[in-house]
């Protein structure tokens, strides 16, 4: 059992002053029967609901996929800087989601957002050993033995010894480098700061998979939708996670 006006502030009708409102109006019914009260108990799987003639679907938790663009940091809340917050719908905001992990502001691409902490938890937890995957510009080229570090662990400028990590030379010449990089963690600045610790800097980074999930790129840039109920589902089963 749950208040029917968190149940209805958490489906996109506005806060619970504004569910208070619409109750008051008479907007709401419960069973066929108009109600008064907006803090009454509700079960949503026994309950039918009614707002302004349409049967509530009820979302407990939303998952969605998002192709960040740059300029855009990962985060609920900035006092500077635009959100990846401030893309979404207001009816897709008020589910109060949250990124999992993090892209830093000039990166793009696959990020994903939920209010469900205990997916977040899996997805970023080192104990799963989720893959992220990027594709990287290099502004020299990239080698053999670059891959040999980055496979061994590569440490940064501050000690820290990365886990081993899988790097994928797509092309490389004396005037730059095309490549894949596989990490299983989410350290500050993580894949331009091995490069930094190669002598090497990254000159575009974008994130085309985490875990299971690739980057859809039928989304632009700054463009989102909900994961379907297969990528749910997958992402649920620990085993699939890489």
């Amino acid at each position: 059992m749950e208040r029917l006006d968190k149940v209805l502030a958490n489906s996109g009708y506005g806060s619970r002053k504004d569910v208070k409102k619409l109750v008051k109006a008479g907007f709401v019914e419960i069973d066929g029967e108009k109600i008064k009260s907006s803090d009454i108990q509700v079960d949503i799987q026994k309950n039918k609901i009614i707002i302004k003639g349409e049967a509530l679907v009820y979302k407990k938790y939303v998952y969605y996929i998002m192709n960040k663009p740059v300029d855009v940091v990962s985060a609920t809340f900035d006092n500077y800087d635009k959100t990846v917050i401030d893309l979404l719908k207001p009816v897709d905001a008020s589910f109060n989601p949250f990124p999992v992990g993090r892209l830093d502001k000039d990166t793009v691409g696959l990020l994903m957002l939920t209010n469900d902490g205990e997916m977040n938890h899996r997805l970023i937890s080192p104990k799963w050993h989720v893959d992220k995957v990027y594709y990287a510009e290099i502004d020299k080229a990239v080698d053999e033995e670059d891959i040999k570090a980055f496979k061994e662990g590569i440490t940064l400028d501050d000690g820290y010894v990365c886990m081993p990590a899988v790097l994928n030379i797509i092309n490389s010449d004396a005037t730059g480098s095309k490549v894949k990089v596989t990490v299983q963690e989410g350290k500050f600045h993580q894949v331009k700061r091995m490069f930094i610790a190669r002598g090497k800097e990254v000159v575009y980074l974008r994130r085309i998979k985490f875990g299971p999930i690739c980057l859809d790129e039928n989304l632009n840039e700054g463009e989102y939708r909900e994961l379907t109920e297969d990528e749910i589902s997958i992402l649920n089963q620990p085993r699939h996670l890489k």
